[in-house]
């Protein structure tokens, strides 16, 4: 199984410099990494930001460094174009928001094509076969080379695919959502403002669905495997047991509480979504990828809790 980490860009241009952007393309390229994943909506909460800072840095980078064997995706439907409250003020996944969107990216970017592209989130003002057919269209004209999905319920990945399937369109094939080995409590309400956490059904759909593949975006939780606070969320008697499995595993291992969270996601084929803002911390997380968890480590950690 080939194990890969995927760069997340989130702050990349705003209260993440340039030069430390820089540094971390350049380290994360040069250590093997082959994935970057950004948005045109990264990152419009930052103070004086607008959106689409991250893909002007990473244009800038690529354009200096050259694009390389590098993978870009990039995600649309999640910005903000007028006012009100987010998520209900966002461009969508009308045909017209689709194709403006992927030319702004390209622009940002510096690039002809994306090779993957995201619809961040859910839409629900604008029908399935409408998102579809533009999302098609776009990779049809050689602007994209493949689709993907983030933050969706299950139903409706699974009804977009039928569609595609039906009329000749290209389907989804990657899959991105919150996702960690502690997990938060059920009432904690994460599904909200356009998140979604990947509950047990979008996992079992993405285990039994050919060519699919999980993408996993906080799988960090903010820094809690490295020592920052817990947050509330996943602060509950479940995760007791689970962090002290988890030490125990890191300690047989020689390796930190975060690589091995990273490589008990690695090795159920998901492709985790590193957040990193300094060196030190991506170059923690890249050696992720050499931590093999025995079988029964990997039971032991699947069992706590």
């Amino acid at each position: 199984m080939t194990k890969e980490l995927a760069l997340g860009t989130c702050s990349f241009g705003t209260t993440i410099d340039e030069e430390r952007c820089f540094a971390i393309f350049d380290e994360f390229a040069d250590k093997g990494g082959r994935i970057i994943d950004t948005a045109d909506s990264y990152s419009w909460w930052d103070e004086g930001a607008k959106g689409g800072e991250a893909e002007e840095v990473l244009g800038r980078w690529l354009a200096r460094r050259g694009r390389g064997g590098l993978t870009i995706a990039t995600k649309l439907g999640g910005q903000p174009t007028g006012p009100g409250e987010w998520p209900d003020n966002t461009e969508g996944l009308s045909a017209k928001a689709i194709r403006e969107a992927v030319d702004g990216s390209l622009r940002r970017l510096g690039v002809d094509h994306v090779d993957v592209l995201y619809a961040h989130i859910e839409d629900r003002r604008v029908g399935l076969d409408e998102t579809m057919e533009a999302l098609h269209g776009q990779v049809t004209a050689g602007k994209v080379g493949r689709l993907g999905v983030s933050n969706h319920a299950v139903w409706r990945v699974e009804r977009a695919q039928n569609l595609a399937a039906a009329n000749g369109w290209t389907p989804y094939s990657w899959l991105q959502y919150r996702h960690s080995y502690l997990q938060p409590r059920p009432d904690a309400a994460l599904d909200q403002s356009g998140h979604r956490v990947a509950q047990p059904d979008l996992l079992d759909y993405v285990r039994s669905e050919p060519g699919l593949t999980l993408f996993a975006y906080t799988s960090m939780i903010f820094g809690a495997y490295g020592g920052r606070p817990l947050p509330e969320a996943y602060d509950h008697s479940g995760t007791t047991a689970k962090l002290a499995v988890l030490g125990e595993v890191a300690a047989e291992l020689e390796s930190t509480t975060s690589q091995v969270v990273l490589a008990w996601l690695m090795g159920d084929g998901i492709v985790p979504v590193i957040g990193s803002s300094r060196l030190e911390t991506l170059r923690e997380n890249l050696s992720a990828r050499d931590v093999e968890l025995s079988a029964d480590q990997r039971a032991r950690l699947n069992a706590a809790g």
